[in-house]
């Protein structure tokens, strides 16, 4: 966790600063908002800013959105006053701690923000088959793919290898390649000079260079734009980077970890991710089985949670009920571990006496878990493909082409042109199909909408 401080206040944040590291944070300090803006452009990077209430907040908060820093801002103060608090709240402050600081609060803001609770929980042997590769590549310098859907916990992993390998001690850089706009994603990778482009009004530090010594992890790197990963393959294998608006290239000592919930291969060949792209980063593939997939994980997360949401909220632990397991077991979690995470914290907050019962594992909107109502689309669309599914068995491929070609064929009112590229076959296969049914009996549905090369069936 890296702590960037701003302002002084007369000493009191010396306090702070000891109980920040006491706590495993790294403390840059600045002395104002031009000086804390030069910190993060040069790449020391914060993952918190704690800033004087009396320096000018929503100042800072402009320069970061103007030039695409993300980072959360707490203030702090000697003034018990109510109104400081608010106008630092209204000025883009997340929080605001009164000073002189209490140990626990500042040590409780710093793991709020570093996320220290993302504990690595699992109990099924799909999962613990992984854990065991991860603990054995982890002290390499190896590139690793992690894998797997929306939510199952990919960059949780990722900073479990990092914590486990020789690079421990140095930073972990999360860059997530979906939520950055592609004309900005270059910049934050690579960062840029001095009027590479409107808006750069000074050299800025991109996250190769932030995280050189430690771990880089591109997030859902199957979003990045095909012309951009050339750059970054370069990257890789030169181990250099260029700048936008560089004119030499700069060294850089990263490992890079990347995350995907799409086949890459599939991306590959459907030609929106280079294959050299992908060797190179898939040198040990991490792909982490759906939460469905390790069922003994379920009731072994879903305690954890009451139990990290029943200290968050100031609520007594309460055990999870038989019933309430019954429902959690039994549910598809289409969302994985975030899904589930989710219905642990509401049951934490919507659960009355010693237990959280059934009653309390709820959907958003409020209903039970196990009596939610499927959507009528859904439920419609699910009938409709078990009672395809059920007709085909029993049938020969033969005749299941057949009906399909005809139906296809039905459905564009006898043109042969749409049907055959609906079915994707030729015009000519699809004639020649045509004329086999015709030969044996069956009624063709015939030419028309447009299509006035007439059939006729060949002997």
């Amino acid at each position: 966790m890296r702590l960037l401080i701003v302002g002084t206040l007369k000493g009191q944040l010396t306090t702070a600063t000891k109980i920040a590291m006491d706590n495993g944070a790294s403390v840059t300090h600045a002395a104002g908002n031009e000086q804390a803006m030069a910190v993060l452009r040069g790449g020391k990077g914060a993952d918190l800013l704690l800033m004087d209430v009396g320096l000018d907040i929503r100042d800072l908060v402009i320069r970061l959105e103007a030039e695409h820093i993300h980072v959360p801002i707490v203030a702090c103060g000697i003034i018990s006053d109510a109104r400081a608090a608010v106008a630092a709240i209204h000025a883009g402050a997340k929080e605001y701690i009164p000073l002189p600081p209490d140990p626990e609060l500042i040590a409780a803001v710093i793991a709020a923000v570093a996320n220290d609770s993302r504990d690595l929980v699992y109990r099924d042997e799909a999962m613990a088959r992984i854990i065991k590769l991860a603990q054995q590549i982890a002290g390499s310098d190896a590139s690793v793919m992690i894998t797997g859907e929306s939510g199952t916990g990919k960059e949780v992993l990722a900073r479990y290898v990092h914590a486990r390998s020789t690079r421990a001690r140095r930073p972990f850089i999360s860059i997530n390649c979906a939520a950055i706009p592609e004309h900005l994603l270059e910049s934050e990778l690579f960062g840029h000079e001095k009027g590479a482009f409107t808006g750069a009004i000074a050299r800025r530090i991109g996250k190769f260079e932030e995280a050189s010594g430690g771990t880089l992890l591109l997030d859902e790197i199957s979003e990045m734009d095909v012309r951009l990963q050339s750059k970054l393959l370069r990257a890789i294998q030169e181990r250099v980077i260029d700048r936008v608006g560089g004119t030499r290239p700069v060294p850089v000592d990263i490992r890079i970890i990347a995350t995907s919930n799409r086949n890459l291969a599939d991306s590959v060949r459907q030609g929106t991710f280079r294959e050299d792209l992908l060797f190179r980063l898939n040198v040990v593939n991490l792909k982490i089985p759906s939460l469905r997939e390790r069922p003994a994980d379920i009731l072994e997360l879903a305690q954890h949670f009451a139990k990290k949401y029943a200290a968050a909220n100031g609520v007594p632990v309460r055990p999870i009920s038989a019933d309430a397991q019954r429902v959690l077991t039994a549910n598809r979690w289409q969302g994985n571990v975030r899904e589930l995470e989710n219905t642990i914290h509401r049951a934490v907050l919507m659960a009355s006496g010693d237990e959280i019962g059934a009653d309390a594992i709820l959907t958003p909107e409020g209903d039970r878990l196990d009596l939610a109502k499927t959507a009528p689309a859904v439920a419609h669309a699910t009938l409709a493909a078990e009672q395809v599914t059920r007709a085909l068995v029993g049938r020969t491929v033969a005749n299941v082409e057949r009906d399909l070609i005809l139906e296809t064929l039905k459905h564009c009112l006898g043109n042969r042109t749409h049907a055959a590229n609906i079915l994707g076959i030729s015009i000519r296969t699809l004639r020649n199909k045509l004329n086999e049914y015709a030969d044996d009996g069956v009624a063709i549905t015939p030419p028309g909408n447009g299509d006035h090369r007439a059939f006729v069936a060949t002997a």
